[in-house]
């Protein structure tokens, strides 16, 4: 039997996948332009509601000392939109959506702010 999609499973806590590490890079080289000052991966795990949590996979301080939190997806699934909107509204930080453009529209990223 040949499945088209299969789960992959979930990642150990800390690990990243390879969208997660091509931003990760991404991030590096904002951080060499000066655009972006620190960043670290699955830093801060958001309550949302009893039972209910958001792990942000990058927590971003630009230069100037704001803090974003960069949620980065493949594809949305409609629970994490909701759970980032609603995140975006409990917190006072700038939250910020990248999806990865495929390689046949340019690639790169394309970024939602919340």
């Amino acid at each position: 039997m040949k499945f088209s999609t299969r789960a992959l499973g979930r990642l150990k806590t800390g690990q990243m996948n390879k969208t997660e590490e091509a931003y990760a890079a991404h991030l590096e080289l904002r951080r060499i332009a000066g655009e972006v000052a620190w960043y670290k991966f699955e830093a801060f795990k958001l309550r949302l509601a009893d039972n209910t949590f958001l792990t942000v996979d990058f927590a971003v301080m630009l230069t100037d000392g704001t803090l974003e939190m960069h949620e980065v997806k493949g594809f949305w699934t409609d629970d994490a939109r909701v759970k980032i909107k609603v995140a975006a509204d409990l917190y006072p930080f700038r939250f910020i959506a990248a999806q990865v453009l495929p390689k046949k529209e340019g690639g790169g990223w394309k970024v939602e702010e919340f």
